[in-house]
C-alpha cells in the first residue's frame, strides 16, 4: 500500500502509516479478503478515520468486477471533478459531466440537480464502465435508476456520497440492487472515500 509514495521519503512514511492504520483496524478487516482489506485500509489512511473499517460494506462481487472492468480499460464517471483529479494512474477514460453546458441545461429543464442531470448525459453518451459518487447522492440515486432500468451500464458503484439529507438513505438503495457496490453506511463519505477506493482498485492490479 504505497499510497500516492514515489520516493524514499514517501515510501517510508507510508510503511509507517501502513502499520499504524493496521494497528488501528487488523481486529475489524481480519475476515476481509487481501484485495477488501487494502480498499478499507487505504480509505483509513485517506480519512485517517478508523471507524470507515466498522462502516465499509462491499458486495461479494465488487472486487472481482471492478477489477475486471479496470483491467479492460473501462471508463471511470465521477460525481464531480475534484473526485476525477484525485484518481490517478489509469490508463482509461476518467468522465466527470458536472460543468458540461449540457448537464448544465438538462438540469433546468428536467428540474433536477446538476449531479444527477450529469450521470443521465453519461448515460445518453453511452456509459460503460465503473462509477465513484463522492457527494451527491443524487447522483447516486440517478445511478440506481438508470442501471435499473436498462438504459446504464454500470460494472459496478463507489456509492460513498457524504451529507445528512438523503446520503444514507441512496446508500442503502443500493446495497438493495444487483450492482456491484462499496458503500459506506449513514452520512459519512465523501470525496477521499472515493478516491481511496478507486485508487486502491488500481493499484491492486498495477501490483498484479
Amino acid at each position: 500500500m504505497s499510497m500516492g509514495a514515489s520516493t524514499k521519503q514517501g515510501y517510508e512514511i507510508a510503511e509507517k502509516s501502513r502499520k499504524i492504520v493496521r494497528s488501528l483496524i487488523d481486529s475489524k478487516t481480519k475476515n476481509l479478503t487481501p484485495e477488501e482489506r487494502s480498499i478499507v485500509e487505504r480509505i483509513v489512511h485517506s480519512t485517517a478515520d478508523p471507524e470507515y473499517a466498522d462502516i465499509t460494506r462491499m458486495s461479494k462481487d465488487f472486487v472481482r468486477e471492478s477489477l475486471k472492468a479496470i483491467s479492460e480499460g473501462k471508463e471511470i464517471l465521477t460525481d464531480i471533478n475534484m473526485v476525477k483529479v484525485g484518481i490517478n494512474k489509469y490508463e482509461g477514460n476518467i468522465r466527470c459531466h458536472i460543468a458540461d453546458e449540457a448537464t448544465i441545461n438538462l438540469a433546468k429543464k428536467q428540474e433536477i440537480t446538476r449531479a444527477a442531470a450529469a450521470i443521465e448525459l453519461a448515460a445518453s453518451k453511452n456509459f460503460d464502465g465503473v462509477v465513484a459518487i463522492g457527494n451527491a447522492p443524487t447522483a447516486l440515486w440517478k445511478v440506481i435508476e438508470l442501471a435499473n432500468s436498462g438504459l446504464m451500464d454500470v460494472k459496478s458503484v463507489i456509492g460513498v456520497p457524504v451529507g445528512f439529507v438523503g446520503a444514507a438513505e441512496s446508500k442503502k438503495a443500493l446495497q438493495e440492487t444487483s450492482i456491484p457496490y462499496l458503500v459506506t453506511e449513514g452520512p459519512k463519505g465523501g470525496t477521499p472515500v472515493a478516491v481511496a477506493a478507486a485508487n486502491s482498485l488500481i493499484n491492486i492490479l498495477r501490483r498484479e
